[in-house]
């Protein structure tokens, strides 16, 4: 097929069968695209949805998000996963208000300058909502360019990179730009998934090399796997004579930033430094059930501990712990091991042995 028509294969797909009716799709705004783009950086789009609609209700405009806590943003964002999204999000917003009086700058260059916005992402924001023409590589668009073209070797290398780059930018059209980027990444969602694609109904499947050659699975070529390394924590919920549990912020750089998370240990001995630091008189102790998290680089084997406190003082000394209120709990971003672990404790709470 010639680039014009590839692009207008898609786009006759598209007008016939791609998804029209996506939240994000319904008022078109810079904002609005990019909140979505955001979100759907290695998140399905059915994940994304219920997300989508409460952060757009609560931080209805760039301005709204700029202004808000990071505390808000976070709650808002807690177990979609992936928190520097969110914390690049807040810094972005307030880059676009302060630096370019709430309107987002008008190009890819100048897009991809943000926090946490790539080139793909640039694109899907200039193309989509603006109309510039602009060609994109998601996760989705990789996968539909990689088997047109049969091409060897991981996307991300930067070889491999370039040439689906390059590819992108032949076929992308100059009308319909907005319709056409939103058709790519339908494409790769719904038919050109990564197990079991629907061949058949490709409008691009009679150029399509790797269906040519019945290897469609076989591209894009997979990252070289590595086994995960594995760490272990414990984890202490210290609980208050009224159902409060202990938290401190995280930093704001690295893992879960600035996310509100549980005490970590060695081992249990190290409970009397922590309780000595915060003056809690300890009772009862009681091991729970493990929990397994898988990051992308390790998997964090957690062993939590319900133990609770006799005696506190009501206020934290320090700004950065707090008494976590089980019953009416505040709107904080907790890592979502530490929202499944906090749930558990109330359920454990409310049995009479403890």
């Amino acid at each position: 097929m010639s680039p014009e028509q590839f692009s207008s294969a898609v786009l006759d797909w598209f007008d016939r069968h791609g998804r029209h009716d996506l939240p994000w799709q319904q008022g078109i705004t810079p904002y609005r695209v990019w909140v979505s783009e955001i979100m759907l950086q290695q998140t399905q789009v059915a994940t994304v949805l219920g997300y989508y609609d409460r952060f757009m209700h609560a931080l209805p405009t760039v301005e709204a998000l700029a202004a808000a806590a990071e505390d808000e943003v976070l709650h808002l964002w807690t177990g979609l996963g992936y928190y520097s999204r969110a914390r690049n999000l807040h810094r972005t917003a307030k880059i676009v208000v302060e630096q370019h009086g709430g309107e987002f700058p008008r190009s890819v260059d100048e897009l991809a300058e943000l926090p946490g916005i790539g080139r793909s992402t640039a694109g899907a924001i200039a193309s989509i909502s603006m109309g510039l023409r602009a060609p994109i590589l998601d996760g989705n668009v990789k996968r539909v360019l990689a088997r047109y073209q049969a091409q060897d070797g991981y996307p991300g290398e930067p070889k491999v990179a370039k040439r689906l780059w390059d590819t992108a930018e032949r076929f992308t059209p100059r009308e319909r730009v907005n319709h056409y980027t939103q058709a790519m990444m339908d494409l790769g969602a719904t038919l050109c998934t990564r197990t079991r694609p629907s061949c058949l109904l490709c409008p691009l499947r009679e150029g399509c090399r790797a269906h040519q050659l019945g290897r469609e699975t076989d591209y894009p070529e997979s990252k070289p796997r590595k086994e995960l390394p594995q760490k272990r924590t414990l984890m202490p919920l210290l609980a208050s004579r009224d159902g409060a549990i202990l938290l401190y912020r995280r930093p704001a750089s690295g893992l879960w930033g600035g996310l509100w998370s549980l005490p970590e240990l060695d081992d249990l001995a190290a409970l009397d430094p922590l309780a000595a630091r915060h003056a809690l008189e300890l009772g009862e102790r009681r091991a729970l059930p493990g929990l397994t998290h898988t990051f992308s680089h390790f998997q964090l084997a957690i062993e939590p501990w319900l133990i609770r406190v006799e005696q506190a003082s009501p206020v934290m000394a320090e700004a950065d712990w707090l008494w976590y209120n089980l019953a009416t709990p505040p709107r904080l971003g907790l890592a979502a091991p530490v929202k499944k672990l906090l749930k558990r404790a109330q359920a454990e709470l409310q049995q009479p042995t403890l």
